[in-house]
């Protein structure tokens, strides 16, 4: 849901001048900007690695939940594979800023009792040691859907009508997956003063 989102954000975006989407299968838009490559093992890059060069810009939206997964795999899933794709691209993209979706409650101190939440906080903390030109941290919490686009997770179709008064009450819980796309290509051309980026960051920078 998030990778489409931001690609169709990227899409319509003047500022943003080619795409390059790595998936496990097609995508199925077809546009001028965007590339595809159909690629299975997301931990062996090197069948693609010259095609990951000359970018300005890494979304990585890729993630899983962790319900009803052991520490290892998720860890595995989350943490391992991150890092391999961060650290392949580094090799081959001086100057990239990356951008990455974590989650709200994310623990950076990597010793809380949430395991979800200490994998993700070492991920986080190791990006940020990579030599990028910036890496970017995105926490979202509830993220409201754009209309239209096909992967839209089936608790929206129900609870949808929620999300107004969501935003009402709570409006640093929720922001919308148009934010999250504007946010982060608005981190890359114009940068922020924070790496860690709340819901109320992300939506301050969707405004600029």
């Amino acid at each position: 849901m998030v990778g489409e989102g931001v690609l169709h954000e990227c899409l319509i975006h003047p500022d943003v001048e080619h795409i390059l989407v790595i998936n496990r299968k097609p995508c199925g838009i077809s546009n001028p900007k965007l590339k595809e490559i159909i690629h299975a093992d997301f931990f062996d890059l090197s069948p693609i690695a010259e095609s990951l060069v000359n970018y300005n810009a890494c979304f990585f939206c890729l993630g899983v939940s962790s319900v009803g997964m052991k520490e290892d795999i998720y860890r595995h899933l989350t943490y391992d594979l991150t890092m391999h794709v961060a650290q392949t691209l580094t090799e081959r993209n001086q100057g990239m800023t990356f951008t990455y979706i974590s989650g709200s409650g994310t623990d950076s101190t990597e010793k809380g009792k949430l395991m979800w939440a200490r994998v993700k906080g070492k991920t986080e903390n190791d990006l940020m040691k990579l030599p990028f030109k910036k890496a970017y941290m995105f926490r979202p919490a509830i993220i409201e859907p754009t209309k239209g686009l096909k992967n839209t997770l089936k608790f929206y179709h129900y609870l949808g009508w929620l999300l107004p008064v969501i935003r009402f009450l709570s409006p640093n819980f929720i922001c919308s997956l148009k934010e999250v796309g504007l946010a982060m290509i608005h981190v890359t051309t114009r940068g922020y003063d924070k790496n860690i980026l709340e819901v109320k960051d992300i939506v301050a920078l969707a405004k600029i």
